[in-house]
């Protein structure tokens, strides 16, 4: 199996926009009445969710005339609330066609179809013309993807002189063997992580600046205790959730990466480079 069809595979639900609709619904939520508010416990599949999405893109320039790209879109969460935020058009790409099917039919939900378009593809391979982008965001996505080379050059390539490109990554951080599965991997194979410097120099090499480099270990462990303190306090998960993803592996897939966080074998990372002009 190849890489590509491997990393698809691990992420198929099967029936997710069905599963999330039943979630919706016992949320009193129906297709008419929900909100990108809503989704955004399952539709930002990061470390953090939108929390995270605000902080990284609070470092971008982006303005409302952008264009913007977001790689490795999944169910298109991120574009969707940085369309309707900054009122941007944004286009995603994912490798996974079941999450660009769902996230088209949420887009339509939320009545951002105009303004987000998603689409299935490699971002080793992206079916754009140079230059097309104003900027670009990569948020838990190089952790499948072994070739950075390759990917930023073609960040690069799609993205005009002068954008801003955020990265928000799990990165390796020491030497150690980690705990799988995890969300991005059932095992190492399909599990691609880098160092913070490598990402550096990978993008260094494909013509970016790096101008910002955070790491977001204590975010992280503090985010994941405060969601086990309230999963605690309600007796269980909402309805919507990363489990409604992941379903019945939910569970051990967060809990070795928190110790794997813990560890300090890995941390998420931030990045902000920009395409020199």
């Amino acid at each position: 199996m190849s890489n590509d069809k491997a990393v698809s595979t691990h992420y198929l639900h099967g029936n997710l926009l069905k599963a999330i609709q039943d979630s919706l619904s016992k949320l009193d939520k129906t297709i008419d009445s929900v909100t990108i508010e809503d989704l955004a416990p399952v539709d930002e599949f990061h470390i953090g969710g939108r929390i995270a999405t605000e902080n990284i893109l609070g470092q971008l320039k982006f303005s409302e005339r952008d264009h913007i790209l977001d790689v490795g879109c999944g169910l298109g969460g991120a574009s969707r609330y940085v369309a309707n935020k900054y009122n941007n058009r944004v286009t995603g790409i994912d490798l996974t066609g079941e999450y660009i099917e769902t996230g088209k039919a949420l887009s339509s939900w939320v009545k951002l179809d105009d303004r987000v378009t998603l689409q299935q593809g490699s971002a080793l391979a992206m079916p754009f013309q140079d230059a097309t982008f104003d900027g670009g965001i990569m948020m838990h996505v190089g952790m499948n993807i072994a070739e950075k080379a390759r990917l930023f050059e073609e960040v690069f390539r799609v993205l005009r002189p002068g954008s801003f490109f955020g990265i928000y990554d799990v990165m390796r951080i020491k030497e150690g063997e980690l705990s799988y599965p995890v969300p991005w991997a059932a095992e190492q194979s399909t599990s691609s992580l880098s160092t913070p410097d490598q990402y550096k120099q990978a993008l260094s090499n494909a013509g970016f600046n790096v101008h910002n480099e955070s790491n977001r270990r204590d975010f992280a462990l503090e985010f994941f205790k405060q969601l086990r303190a309230k999963t605690e306090a309600n007796g269980g998960p909402p309805p919507l959730g990363l489990h409604t993803l992941m379903k019945e592996s939910t569970a051990i897939k967060i809990k070795n990466m928190i110790d794997n966080i813990v560890a300090n074998f890995i941390a998420p990372v931030e990045m902000v480079a920009v395409k020199a002009r």
